[in-house]
C-alpha cells in the first residue's frame, strides 16, 4: 500500500515507515502533520476526489534542518562579470506514521436501484433480460 502525496510544490511516493526530506513546514518538531494524498493504492487505486477525501496520510516531523549548500556562479564572457553566491534550502525531515482509506460508499444511483428491484435478474427471475432478447430477436426478423 502506498500513496502519492504532495507538499511543497513536489509530489512525493510515500509508505508506512518511510523518512524522507520536504521543504520546511511551519510545524514544531515532534508534531504530527497531514499531507495531502493525489493518489492512493492498496488492491484498488484510488484517484477520484470523493474517493481521496477518505484517505489520510499523517506524518510526524522528526527534525527541521538545512540542506548542502549549492553553489551559483554567473559568468559573461569578454565583460569581466564574475558573480558567485550560495544558497542551503531549508528543509523538514519527516517521518510517514499512517496510511489509511475510509470505506467508499456505493453510488446513490446504484443504491436506489437496488432498493426497488427494478431491472435486476435476480429478483424478477430474469424476465426483464429475456423480454429485451424477444423484443431484438423479433425486430431483426421484421428487418430482413
Amino acid at each position: 500500500m502506498y500513496a502519492i502525496v504532495k507538499t511543497g510544490g513536489k509530489q512525493y511516493r510515500v509508505e508506512r515507515g518511510q523518512t524522507l526530506l520536504v521543504e520546511r513546514l511551519a510545524v514544531e518538531e515532534g508534531a504530527d502533520v497531514a499531507l495531502q494524498p493525489l493518489f492512493y493504492r492498496s488492491e484498488e487505486s484510488v484517484l477520484d476526489k470523493a474517493g481521496l477525501e477518505q484517505v489520510k496520510v499523517t506524518a510526524k516531523v522528526l527534525e527541521h534542518v538545512r540542506g548542502e549548500k549549492l553553489r551559483v556562479f554567473k559568468f559573461k564572457p569578454k565583460r569581466g562579470y564574475k558573480r558567485r553566491t550560495g544558497h542551503r534550502q531549508e528543509l523538514t525531515r519527516i517521518e510517514v506514521m499512517e496510511i489509511s482509506a475510509g470505506k467508499a460508499k456505493a453510488p446513490a444511483k446504484a443504491k436506489a436501484a437496488d432498493k426497488d428491484g427494478a431491472g435486476s435478474p435476480a429478483k424478477d427471475g430474469g424476465a426483464t433480460a429475456s423480454k429485451a432478447a424477444k423484443a431484438t430477436k423479433e425486430t431483426a426478423a421484421d428487418g430482413a
